[in-house]
């Protein structure tokens, strides 16, 4: 079922991606999440979808809805594209795509654990700094085989 703040929020995100030379596709609000989750999927009808695009969206839409005060808790925005790779490699990616969750896999178990999901919060040189319900946990990159964006949180 979805979200009775969907069609309000699609409403004010389809004029915003038009300006972008952007569509969005689709839109899900996971409130059964803490803090709720609001996925925008958007896409590129001119190329492929880029990061630069998400990013774009993302910040556009992000200040019209703390205008427009549609949705007034605190609230995750993530907008991607079914086009994107899910998985992260570049110092810009880990950048744009701070605060969304994350699965990190290493090649030899770290503190016990070989997955570890949480959102993204910075890489440095040393580890990969996640968020996991409040506690933030570093992990080793040199153990780090790969970093993806994980879709179901």
């Amino acid at each position: 079922m979805t979200h009775p703040l969907v069609p309000q929020i699609i409403d004010l995100a389809t004029p915003l991606a038009a300006e972008l030379g952007l569509e969005v596709v689709g839109m899900v609000f996971h409130t059964n999440q803490r803090p709720p989750i609001l996925r925008v999927d958007i896409r590129n009808p001119q190329q492929d979808t880029s990061l630069n695009d998400c990013e774009k969206m993302s910040r556009a839409l992000e200040t019209s809805l703390d205008a427009a005060e549609i949705i007034l808790d605190t609230y995750v925005l993530e907008v991607s594209s079914p086009g994107i790779s899910r998985e992260l490699a570049t110092d810009r990616e880990f950048i744009s795509f701070k605060g969304f969750p994350v699965v990190v896999s290493t090649c030899d178990p770290d503190d016990g654990e070989k997955e570890w999901k949480g959102q993204l919060i910075r890489r440095d040189e040393t580890k990969i700094y996640l968020n996991q319900k409040g506690r933030v946990v570093g992990i080793l990159r040199s153990l780090v085989t790969k970093v993806q964006l994980d879709d179901h949180p």
